[in-house]
């Protein structure tokens, strides 16, 4: 324990300029699912102590406090990632590791996973790795999706059962896909639903009975009136919905993670599929010329977008960034991706932000990312639970 009067890195006086919530609604002590959130935050200038795990207003009259200054933000939040996979299925601990922290090393410090076949609980002991919100593992049917990521279900019956399994596995949320290619049908094959209306309708209510909500994974346009029809509470991707889905969302509060980064290799899935498979890359090329515009449609039609780079597939988990500066292609200003990316996620998620006693989750840099969100590839620090755990500021102290 640091003695009282000396000087703790990781108690931290920030002056400059911030995201902060003066008078946030919560119900509930977060668990990652229970908590109800709201808190409008507004860029304030002044400062900001952090000590005890905490962020405040007001500094501890005992303590000494290390200064540093610059811009700081709620750390941001990826809500489509895969902490424990890679294309090829299930890694080791060494590796979730490193996915974790290259997750962090970006300012990355909420994760939702969005499902993986792994255990990944261990990273829940560990003060220094990013909050993990967790899916369960994917729910598909056989051959219909990539391999050794889903728990594959012969009857389309059994889904209710396996959502209710998968509920409280998970941390709130259940992982669906939505759609896929079936290649059944020969050189007809094509993007088809896996799932029944009926079906998809029993397993949101065994989802939400059972304390969770549900997310699916869909491209294909033939997939989405069911998916609303069922009472879905996100969406992944997306890229199939029509302009009247869209409004429907929008009404329905239902969020949609873009995933600019993954879609934009659907040119890829064509290749892939060539002439085997015509129909299918037919589809995904139609889906690749329009998939800029169809998720800037989403914008403009008031639906929230969700940041998520699909990492652990073929994406970085450092990508974020990256993710984030697709947006500005479907019109959103870089101030309100900074939202869009960190309080208003965590509020989605029942996740905290900056406010007065909230955890000290933050990231803080030289440069206003609010002018060029190149900064948000260079965060000066990054603070969870408290402690200094990366950033410009970390790695200098350590080689001093």
């Amino acid at each position: 324990m640091t003695p009282l009067g000396a000087t703790n890195p990781d108690n931290l006086h920030f002056t400059g300029t911030f995201l902060w919530s003066e008078h946030p609604s919560v119900e509930g002590e977060y668990t990652g699912q229970a908590t109800t959130i709201s808190c409008e935050s507004q860029w304030v200038h002044g400062d900001l102590y952090i000590h005890d795990g905490i962020v405040s207003r007001t500094a501890k009259p005992a303590l000494t406090y290390r200064k540093v200054s610059g811009f700081a933000i709620p750390g941001l939040v990826d809500v489509h990632c895969h902490v424990g996979v890679t294309h090829a299925g299930s890694v080791p601990v060494e590796t979730q590791r490193e996915q974790a922290e290259l997750a962090l090393s970006k300012g990355t410090l909420l994760i939702r996973d969005c499902g993986v076949p792994s255990d990944t609980r261990w990273i829940d002991q560990v003060p220094e790795l990013p909050k993990i919100i967790r899916c369960g593992q994917h729910l598909v049917r056989p051959k219909r999706y990539m391999r050794y990521y889903g728990l594959e279900l012969e009857n389309e019956a059994d889904l209710p059962a396996a959502v209710a399994k998968q509920a409280k596995r998970g941390d709130g949320w259940v992982k669906i896909v939505g759609d896929w290619i079936d290649r059944s049908d020969g050189a007809e094959s094509d993007l088809q639903p896996l799932w029944s209306t009926a079906v998809l309708r029993d397993a949101v209510a065994a989802a939400h009975q059972n304390g969770a909500r549900v997310t699916v994974h869909t491209f294909a346009h033939r997939t989405i009136e069911g998916l609303l029809d069922a009472g879905v509470d996100c969406i992944e991707h997306g890229t199939g919905m029509d302009s009247d889905e869209i409004l429907e969302a929008q009404r329905r509060g239902i969020r949609v993670t873009p995933t600019m980064l993954q879609i934009a290799r659907f040119s890829d899935f064509a290749a892939q599929a060539g002439t085997k498979y015509p129909v299918y890359a037919a589809t995904m090329t139609a889906l690749d010329q329009s998939r800029v515009a169809h998720q800037a449609a989403l914008y403009e039609a008031g639906v929230q977008l969700l940041p998520g780079t699909d990492a652990g597939g073929y994406q970085r988990h450092d990508a974020l960034p990256q993710e984030l500066r697709q947006w500005l292609d479907l019109g959103v200003s870089a101030p309100e991706i900074i939202d869009l990316a960190t309080w208003k996620a965590r509020d989605y998620l029942g996740a905290p932000s900056l406010w007065e006693g909230a955890p000290a989750d933050l990231v803080w840099y030289d440069s206003d990312p609010r002018a060029d969100l190149n900064v948000l590839e260079q965060p000066a620090g990054v603070v969870l639970r408290g402690t200094l755990v990366a950033g410009a500021v970390r790695e200098a102290a350590h080689r001093a």
